[in-house]
């Protein structure tokens, strides 16, 4: 999938926390969405924040980030013990099948549960770092893993995968889950027009549940 752009992203610090921008022009990006945004339910009652928007070549917003808990920091690679971070963000990808662009003179990708799938596994690895290798090195890493991460969201049915039924709007629907010593993953579709991507840290997946955001700008 295609992404061109990004509004109101915060490349992540090397070391320490990261904020998230929640100006007024991260707002409006969200609200010019055609489709809906999804977040944890209401079952949750920590903090809520916007992320990113992503956009395709035309400016169309295809996908977005809302994240829910701690502010999330970088995870060094081996570093056992209980996560000081608990965090679980949502991704909402619109879904939609290939298309040209508005001025007709590309081909935009199909959207799919993949779709949602990758965006997810890239971002917890963004909050990643390789205690290992030293911050020149860390591109090289990234890159690598993030092949892995698509590799693993072209491939749902493998053995990486297994399934997770957590309620959407209150109906039970099925997911992809996978878990790693990063954090766990996860990824299905809805009967609102979005896949939804997910990922996290510190908190269980299990027996969380995701609705659809009544009000996006009071996340900022």
């Amino acid at each position: 999938m295609e992404t061109t752009s990004r509004v109101g992203a915060t490349a992540p610090a090397p070391e320490g926390g990261q904020g998230f921008a929640s100006d007024r022009r991260t707002v409006d990006a969200y609200l010019r969405a055609p489709f809906p945004w999804y977040g944890l339910d209401e079952a949750f009652t920590g903090p809520r924040w916007l992320m990113q928007v992503g956009m395709a070549s035309d400016g169309a917003v295809e996908h977005g980030s809302i994240g829910h808990g701690d502010t999330p920091s970088i995870l060094h690679e081996g570093v056992t013990g209980e996560p000081r971070d608990k965090f679980t963000v949502v991704v909402t990808v619109a879904a939609h099948p290939s298309r040209r662009t508005d001025d007709g003179t590309g081909l935009l990708e199909a959207t799919s549960v993949s779709s949602a799938a990758w965006l997810a596994g890239v971002g917890l690895l963004s909050f990643t770092w390789p205690g290992q290798l030293d911050h020149s090195l860390r591109d090289d890493w990234l890159e690598q893993q993030t092949e892995t991460a698509w590799a693993l969201a072209d491939d749902l049915g493998g053995p990486e995968w297994s399934r997770l039924s957590l309620p959407v709007d209150g109906v039970a629907a099925d997911f992809h889950y996978r878990e790693s010593e990063f954090g766990w993953v996860l990824a299905g579709t809805t009967e609102a027009g979005v896949h939804l991507g997910a990922y996290g840290r510190g908190m269980s997946a299990y027996g969380l549940g995701f609705a659809a955001v009544g009000d996006v700008s009071a996340y900022a």
